[in-house]
């Protein structure tokens, strides 16, 4: 019987340094994985932590970490052709066949824009399976913009709508402010039944961008969330991501507003 605990060994094939405080690492991997869905990365007798996916190809997935404990540390000690260890992929991912053919807008903070990555080059990838895709992005400053390259893709495809913007900072390509201020910009009145939205990010700022598209005429059951909140084991049985009967690591991380609104702590 299969261990779904057992972490396995992958090569790192490449690292990718985003800005001084993350990184991204193309590890090798041979399955499949969903849009939205994370993997629990680890480093013998040091730790596990979850990690969302940011991109995926032909024979392997990428994962963009910030630099912030022991475990990250030692991901970041290690380079390519080390070995990472990693179990997964887990969770629910986003619905993305609901998605087609309809407006999309993608909204995310910091390194909120690596979940949903895949999934708006899969629409880029595809234009023809979507209407319109709209994409909000915010960084704290200039220094933590995160796939540089891509933002720049996007934001030359007919089909998309780009805004990018710096908490309180100005920059050539960014506006200035948060962005839930910028939501009122996108025609969600517009599109009838005919659109979804994302959101991914901190919690506060996830709450306060699905009230600002309700406000701005989005239905709550249009809204879609990834709340990873304290994951450990991945499967349902330490309890760590529990909040009242809701475990967040097999429900989610991906929720729909009309239920992510009571995961409250």
């Amino acid at each position: 019987m299969k261990n779904i605990m057992l972490p396995q060994p992958h090569a790192i094939l490449d690292v990718l340094k985003e800005t001084k405080a993350e990184y991204t690492f193309r590890v090798e991997f041979q399955g499949k994985s969903n849009h939205g869905q994370f993997f629990q990365l680890s480093i013998p007798k040091i730790g596990e932590a979850p990690i969302s996916i940011s991109g995926k190809g032909e024979g392997y997935v990428e994962f963009t970490i910030r630099k912030v404990g022991r475990l990250t540390d030692g991901i970041f000690g290690l380079g390519k052709g080390d070995t990472l260890f990693m179990r997964g992929p887990y969770g629910n991912g986003f619905p993305v066949d609901r998605f087609e053919n309809k407006h999309l807008l993608v909204i995310s903070g910091g390194t909120g824009t690596a979940p949903v990555k895949t999934m708006i080059n899969h629409f880029y990838d595809h234009p023809e399976i979507c209407q319109s895709v709209n994409i909000i992005s915010g960084f704290k400053d200039i220094d933590a913009v995160l796939f540089t390259d891509e933002l720049k893709k996007f934001s030359g495809h007919e089909k998309f709508n780009t805004i990018y913007c710096l908490d309180n900072s100005e920059a050539p390509g960014f506006h200035k402010g948060f962005v839930t201020g910028y939501i009122k910009e996108i025609p969600i009145s517009s599109w009838g039944d005919d659109y979804n939205i994302v959101i991914v990010g901190p919690p506060a700022m996830m709450k306060f961008s699905a009230l600002e598209c309700i406000k701005n005429g989005a239905a709550e059951d249009h809204i879609w969330l990834s709340y990873e909140r304290k994951m450990s084991c991945a499967v349902g049985k330490c309890g760590h991501c529990k909040i009242n009967e809701t475990y967040v690591c097999l429900e989610g991380p991906v929720f729909n507003y009309t239920k992510a609104k009571d995961l409250l702590d």
